[in-house]
């Protein structure tokens, strides 16, 4: 066995502590660096997704956003690497299978991941120097580029003095979204005299204040190792990771040399209950929004925050919970949600409404006094707060995030550790949690916690975020314009010249002597595929069965998908309806309410939608379906069954009032959806102007189900009668084992269980009726409430007779993370921008929270030419292309994900071996191969298929013969 303690001494660390971690299938070792005094905390198991991080307690003292921008800005270089963008380098050459930065309310977090040791440690060095070694004392461009700087638009009398900066454009973007402002206003409300009270990214009045003195105090006073919270996780060499923080970080670096730790304060703050206030936001009226929050206790009352977040999904966690049913009841908003928020000092509990109508502030108030009461006093079904805990069990045990679970858990150690040095491991150690709460749901626990959390809690607040007429640009370039009048001739030559150089600096070529320091794999560091388990195909319970042998390590998935080519075209938005309702009405054997109850406590998951399968390589042989999704433990793979068929056959859809929630929930997402993320809705939408798979997404799921939506809540009362028996028409259509292709994970006698407690679906399959009109290729905006925009374009590359091949996928990383980085993010200001094709033959072009539409639009226009041209990379630098996108075919993946990738490719039509031939294109493509795809980029852009979503002025303004249509109101005018 490791003798961690004598390695941890070898290399200048103290080991102050180690248990054992069943949880992980490990241990934990907790450290601290004598010299420096950085902590360091190493979750050891057999993980070969090892990775690293290094956390910084940064809370904000205003609203300037001062630690995002320097979240930013250390990642444009450093001492040992000064090179402009070494993240991007990262990106663009690494194996990594995690790579990013955060910032939170009060820290700032720097993880990597990667499945070679070798990778990490350059990965962990490039990270380390940038944060204590960053650029930024010596290149103010880096705090004007990621931060903002001013700019001269416009000639004469519209000359304007306008702001710029990717971090200043992503906040105006972020904070366009009114459960944002709602949720910065209720954290104020809270915590007045805290750092909670301000927007820790910034916002776009007081980002500009930010000086670059104050940005350089600010990261020599907290970017310090005595400031630094470190983790490692997985299958390392410990004694080689420990000595490379040692020597090449932390030694040379020791608190004696740095003075006394002065960081921003962390406080508690004391409790408040405030007078409810209203926030005003100009946004659409349907944005209206309101929330009452009650704080939890600290981060070290684990248990509690803990039972607090189950109270929380057992009360607010679905419809059918009873206080978020008397919210929807009393019809005071289209939706309502409620969760704890964590990660804080003073974790707290949010209970929110959406889409809230005039006084819903004071019934919501009222409400969740009056119901939490009836709870109390002994309305809560305890078998609904078992079951929600066995829910948090089985999260907690998938660990289905999205991420690495290294970084997972780097972020769990963080919810203790960061407040008074708490023992790091308490927020990963939940399995003990639940243990000790489940005897206590009988004791009355439960009870106690809801009417002390709720109805005797002395810090509450409560807030509404109320709509108001106009954009914020309206009055920010009236601002603009005042301004640049009153600029002499002096000033405005001084910011054309300081424009002038930040450019210059932008598009000067970093010295190859810096980019030869970077840490460079070659093709020969890509070693075989990783070993994966195909699927067959068999035949169960009378359907096709896609058979996996994936390790998911005691859980059983079952997807059944149900053919949709029985459905008519314009049935497609009553498809997505009817996937909508299914799971949240009353069966024939139990109520919506008993029916959740029994999902959450016996189910991982159970959900409904549509998806659209598409063949590789011919656009007219598509296959859209009505997937029935579940997840369960081993032992309980007969409920899954029971109940997924349950929900499939015997659904009642009487109940039009709970149908008219669900769908008034849909909307006020969409819409909502529309601001905070335009650019996927603007995508699909490009996409359906040249793909037939487009068009029918739309219909299900876009712009084009958002107006169906939108016209049948309008007409509702008038169409509830036919809506319901629609939907019942369509299940007993649609949901037969004839037309079910069955995806099923598990062991064999999971399988048996399964299909042994199956019922059939009987009944033969729908006749094949429908047909997908052509896609019309056409330019369009779509004006939503935000401050910004997202423009895309799409083609099909199979209209241009070209195959797919791995050398695709490598332009299509070599534009995202070159060309379109450098021209969109660094110089055009946007937050994001890339290029994606797909096997299935979609080619597409996009940016996110754009300050601008036609220079956007032109750098998409030339970036077919740059591939075939400008693009001459070193065979080192092609080798770093090569290797990362080798690495994003190779990542790991949880079950889940692995089980609907191949679910996938089996209705794609696409196998593994086909999937390796394409990671063979990759290792062995050529520079010429990947300029030779320049003439199809150029198509793409050239096609003309142009969406995009985003301010009304910012779109009036655009001279790209943009179709404008004012998405919330429906009317259209061509510019």
């Amino acid at each position: 066995m490791t003798d961690v303690s004598a390695i941890a001494a070898a290399h200048g660390f103290e080991l102050t502590g180690s248990r054992e971690m069943p949880d992980i299938e490990g241990a934990a070792h907790v450290m601290a660096h004598a010299a420096s005094g950085a902590r360091l905390l190493y979750l050891e198991n057999d993980d070969a997704n090892k990775a690293f991080s290094i956390t910084f307690k940064t809370p904000a003292a205003d609203d300037t956003g001062v630690f995002h921008i320097l979240e930013h800005s250390v990642l444009c270089g450093s001492e040992k690497f000064p090179v402009k963008e070494p993240f991007v380098n990262l990106l663009k050459t690494s194996m990594q299978t995690f790579l990013n930065a955060m910032t939170f309310p009060d820290k700032t977090m720097y993880p990597v991941a990667s499945t070679n040791e070798r990778d990490l440690l350059n990965l962990m060095d490039v990270y380390l120097d940038a944060v204590f070694r960053p650029n930024i004392y010596n290149r103010p461009a880096i705090f004007e580029q990621e931060g903002w700087h001013w700019e001269l638009e416009g000639e004469g009398d519209n000359r304007a003095l306008v702001y710029n900066g990717v971090v200043y454009n992503e906040m105006k973007g972020a904070l366009s979204d009114p459960d944002s402002v709602l949720f910065d206003a209720l954290s104020a409300a809270l915590f007045p005299d805290t750092t909670y009270r301000f927007e820790s990214g910034g916002t776009p009045a007081a980002i500009p204040t930010l000086t670059y003195e104050g940005f350089l105090e600010s990261h020599r006073r907290h970017y310090r190792p005595d400031n630094s919270y470190i983790v490692l996780y997985g299958n390392l060499d410990l004694d080689r990771f420990l000595a490379f923080i040692d020597e090449g970080y932390l030694a040379p670096l020791s608190a004696d040399e740095r003075g006394p730790l002065a960081p921003n304060p962390l406080d508690l703050q004391a409790p408040v209950a405030p007078a409810p206030r209203a926030v005003a936001m100009r946004t659409a009226p349907e944005n209206a929004c309101a929330a009452v929050g009650f704080v939890a206790g600290t981060a070290a009352d684990r248990e509690r925050v803990v039972a607090a977040d189950i109270l929380m999904d057992a009360i607010m966690g679905s419809n059918e919970a009873p206080l978020k049913r008397a919210l929807l009841d009393a019809g005071i908003a289209d939706d309502a949600s409620g969760y704890v928020v964590d990660g804080l000092a003073q974790p707290f509990a949010m209970v929110s409404l959406r889409g809230a109508r005039p006084e819903a502030l004071a019934r919501l108030q009222e409400i969740v006094a009056a119901e939490g009461a009836r709870l109390a006093d002994g309305g809560l079904d305890r078998e609904l707060v078992r079951a929600a805990l066995s829910h948090a069990e089985f999260v907690f045990r998938e660990r289905n995030f999205g991420y690495p679970d290294g970084v997972v858990l780097a972020m769990s150690a963080m919810n203790s550790w960061l407040y008074g040095d708490e023992d790091p491991t308490a927020y990963v150690r939940l399995g003990e949690v639940f243990a000790a709460l489940r005897p206590k749901v009988e004791e009355g626990y439960f009870e106690d916690l809801l009417r002390e959390l709720l109805l005797q809690n002395d810090h509450r607040a409560a807030v509404e975020v109320v709509p108001e007429g106009g954009s914020d640009l309206d009055e920010e370039k009236a601002e603009a314009r005042t301004v640049a009048a009153a600029l002499g001739p002096e000033a405005i030559e001084k910011i054309e010249a300081d424009v002038a150089a930040l450019r210059a600096a932008q598009e000067a070529p970093d010295d190859p002597a810096a980019v030869a320091k970077l840490p460079q794999l070659t093709r020969s560091d890509i070693g075989p595929a990783p070993a994966e388990e195909p699927w067959e195909v068999a035949e169960a319970a009378g359907m096709t069965c896609i058979r996996h042998r994936v390790a998911a390590h005691g859980i059983t998935y079952a997807y059944r998908y149900f053919d949709l080519a029985g459905v008519s075209f314009d049935e497609l938005p009553y498809v997505t309806v009817l996937a909508g309702v299914l799971g949240r009405l009353d069966t024939a054997r139990n109520t919506a309410a008993e029916l959740d109850t029994l999902v959450q406590g016996r189910l991982g998951s159970l959900r409904f939608f549509t998806e659209v399968h598409e063949n590789v390589d011919d656009p007219a042989q598509l296959r859209p379906t009505l997937v029935a999704g579940a997840s369960a433990l081993s032992e309980n793979v007969a409920w899954m069954a029971e109940l997924a068929r349950e929900v499939l056959a015997e659904t009642d859809f009487s109940d039009i009032d709970r149908i008219r929630d669900i769908l008034g929930q849909q909307r006020i997402g969409l819409e909502q959806s529309f601001s905070a993320n335009g650019h996927s809705f603007a995508m699909a939408r490009a996409s359906s102007y040249c793909l037939p798979a487009g068009v029918v997404r739309e219909s299900l799921g876009g712009v084009d189900y958002y107006r169906f939506l939108r016209d049948l809540l309008e007409h509702f009362d008038e169409r509830a009668e036919g809506l319901a028996a629609k939907l019942e028409a369509l299940a007993r259509r649609l949901f037969t084992d004839a037309s079910c292709t069955l995806s099923f994970t598990g062991s064999d006698d999971d399988l048996a269980r399964y299909t042994a407690a199956l019922e059939p679906l009987s009944g033969p399959a729908a006749p094949a009726v429908l047909v997908v009109p052509e896609p019309v290729c056409r330019r369009e905006a779509f004006v939503v409430p935000t401050d910004v925009t997202y423009t895309a374009m799409a083609w099909d590359r199979r209209r241009l007779g070209l195959p797919y091949s791995g050398v695709w996928l490598l332009a299509a990383r070599i534009l995202s993370y070159d060309y379109l980085w450098s021209e969109v993010r660094v110089k055009g200001g946007a937050y994001g921008a890339g290029f994606q094709t797909t096997r299935a033959g979609a080619c597409r072009f996009y940016s996110y929270r754009d300050p601008r539409i036609d220079e956007t639009c032109a750098r998409f226009g030339e970036a077919g030419s740059w591939l075939a041209g400008a693009f001459d990379p070193t065979e080192t630098e092609m080798d770093g292309y090569v290797v990362s996108a080798a690495a994003s075919m190779d990542a790991p993946a949880k079950a889940r994900e692995l089980i609907r990738r191949q679910d996938g490719m089996y209705f794609a039509g696409y196998d593994l071996a086909a999937r390796a031939r394409v990671r063979d294109e990759v290792a062995a493509a050529t520079v010429d191969e990947v300029r030779a795809l320049g003439p199809a980029v150029d198509a793409v852009a050239g096609a003309g298929c142009t969406c995009v979503f985003g301010n009304g002025e910012v779109i009036e303004a655009a001279q790209s013969g943009l179709t404008v249509i004012d998405l919330l109101s429906h009317e259209g005018n061509p510019l």
